[in-house]
């Protein structure tokens, strides 16, 4: 079995920035997935990711922002999209 989208958005903003969510559900817990979700958050403005969150293997649950990267600890899939959204309008708040 593989994993399963669950959703997939990709919108422009007012601002010009690009917003996209994509998460999968996975068939089973992974090291570095142990919630059992995979995920690509990134808001990107004038071509550049300001801010990003990802589990990519090997690394885990993680966040970029302008340029920092840093671990993240993920709690659900409700509050890492409210986590990615707050960034996003803090950042929108910046232009």
């Amino acid at each position: 079995m593989e994993a399963r989208l669950i959703f997939r958005n990709k919108k422009r903003l007012a601002s010009g920035a690009i917003v996209e969510e994509v998460v999968w559900k996975l068939p089973h817990p992974e090291p570095d997935r142990p919630h059992g979700y995979k995920y690509r958050l990134a808001y990107v403005r004038e071509g550049k990711r300001i801010v990003g969150y990802d589990n990519e293997r090997g690394k885990g649950d993680h966040r970029h922002r302008r340029g920092r990267e840093g671990r993240y600890e993920f709690v659900s899939l409700d509050r890492l999209l409210a986590d990615f959204r707050a960034d996003v309008m803090r950042e929108e708040g910046k232009t």
